[in-house]
């Protein structure tokens, strides 16, 4: 039995966002440092739900947390190459959502790299778990995996 994690096609992912990759990005090998991989996946995330009117990151009574992070990686990226990061919600939970990425090369069938990234939201102040707003419920149900 392979249970060697594989690429994902560009149809998994509902969500579409360009981010650009910059100078200090590569490493010492001429790609992506693999820190840098998880900063986009932070990006793509927060990026969507702001936009979704899902999170004020300034004022919300309710943050995420990243409680969990994973990256699979299958080909290198490098500056200056743009970078097309598809988002998915794998599960939605009561106060936990579990949200899966692809990144892929600019017109790219194959994810250059898939990962998955939970938040736990929590209240800013007692950093206890909270039940999710309807707000970001709602932002977070059309992305919902479904193959």
């Amino acid at each position: 039995m392979n249970t060697r994690s594989q690429p994902l096609l560009r149809c998994h992912f509902p969500r579409w966002q360009s981010i650009s990759t910059r100078w200090m990005d590569n490493d010492v090998y001429g790609h992506l440092n693999n820190v840098v991989y998880y900063s986009l996946f932070d990006t793509a995330v927060n990026r969507y739900l702001i936009e979704a009117g899902a999170l004020d990151i300034h004022q919300g009574q309710v943050i995420g947390l990243v409680v969990h992070t994973q990256c699979h990686y299958f080909e290198p990226l490098a500056f200056p190459q743009p970078v097309q990061a598809g988002l998915r919600v794998l599960h939605l939970g009561r106060s936990s959502v579990r949200y899966q990425l692809g990144l892929f090369a600019e017109g790219a069938m194959l994810a250059a790299a898939v990962g998955e990234f939970v938040h736990v939201y929590v209240d800013r102040e007692t950093r206890r778990p909270v039940v999710l707003p309807e707000s970001l419920r709602q932002a977070l149900q059309p992305l919902q995996h479904t193959d």
